[in-house]
């Protein structure tokens, strides 16, 4: 089994940040402190993690910037890529972020409300620095009750009419670099990733796709890049301290994915125990809804 173009494949903590600290909840809700965000991403990068993905998830429900202080504080505690999104509306706010340390920037809502902002953070810093989130949420349309995946924004409590496909397709036409790809039925929930989302996806755009969303063993994480996925990205079984990083990727490894290890072998070995699939279907149509607009 081999990660898409022949590259390593990726494990990648996830911290929400609000008010400058790491939260955690369900669905962006009941929301708990989980600590610092320089030291918790000092301690991923000491597990292992190939990268680390921050999400001010305050910064566009609130319509603010997001809080730079903390950005430059992490960047100097890690060295593995960060990417940081929330909050980004502007080339400018974008290159506030990568200024302050970051190496890519992910960009959710503003770039529904005005898709040429791709292009131009594209044509101004590379689509290596571009990450397209897309939160989806699995809808039944018309008579024929007809699977679709819809785009929602604001911690999935707007629903945007935009087929999460399409959607994805003309972000990487426009010029993102990476698909973030969360679906927001699973998040927090620990039920594993939405495998039919996943498949869709990665059979529709040519860039690397992270899975977010439901991770909650090992398994789910195999399962995930067994659809194509670049990285499995996840938060609360490794905030909670449920799984090491390094036990992780040697799972992985043994299964055959291909993971950058360090050394030193896993502490504490994983069980092999196979959960089913939790997505039977891969029949998901891509549209159903319009994506946001033409150049």
């Amino acid at each position: 089994m081999s990660a898409p173009s022949g590259l390593m494949n990726r494990i990648i903590p996830c911290l929400d940040v609000r008010g400058g600290r790491v939260v955690k909840g369900v669905r962006f809700e009941n929301l708990r402190d989980q600590g610092d965000p320089a030291e918790i991403a000092a301690g991923y990068d000491a597990q292992g993690a190939d990268e680390l993905v921050f999400l001010d998830i305050g910064a566009a429900p609130e319509r603010r910037d997001t809080d730079l202080d903390w950005v430059r504080k992490t960047a100097e505690q890690v060295f593995i890529p960060l990417t940081v999104g929330g909050g980004v509306r502007s080339v400018d706010d974008a290159a506030r972020l990568l200024g302050a340390g970051a190496d890519k920037v992910g960009i959710n809502t503003a770039a529904i409300d005005n898709p040429k902002l791709l292009d131009q953070l594209a044509a101004r810093f590379g689509s290596q620095c571009v990450v397209l989130s897309i939160d989806a949420a699995h809808r039944v349309h018309g008579p024929a009750q007809t699977d679709r995946f819809e785009v929602v924004t604001h911690g999935g409590r707007r629903p945007r009419g935009i087929d999460a496909i399409g959607w994805a397709k003309e972000g990487v036409r426009r010029g993102a670099g990476e698909i973030l790809l969360t679906s927001i039925d699973r998040d927090g929930t620990l039920d594993g990733y939405n495998l039919r989302l996943l498949r869709a996806m990665t059979r529709s755009v040519p860039v690397p796709v992270i899975a977010s969303g439901g991770a909650g063993t090992p398994e789910h994480m195999s399962e995930a890049l067994e659809t194509g996925a670049a990285a499995v990205l996840a938060a609360s079984i490794f905030h909670d301290g449920t799984y090491r990083i390094a036990d992780v990727k040697a799972f992985l490894a043994g299964r055959g994915h291909p993971m950058r290890l360090d050394d030193e072998g896993p502490e504490s070995p994983i069980s092999d125990n196979s959960p089913s699939d939790n997505s039977p279907s891969d029949d998901v149509p891509s549209n159903g809804l319009p994506t946001p607009g033409a150049p």
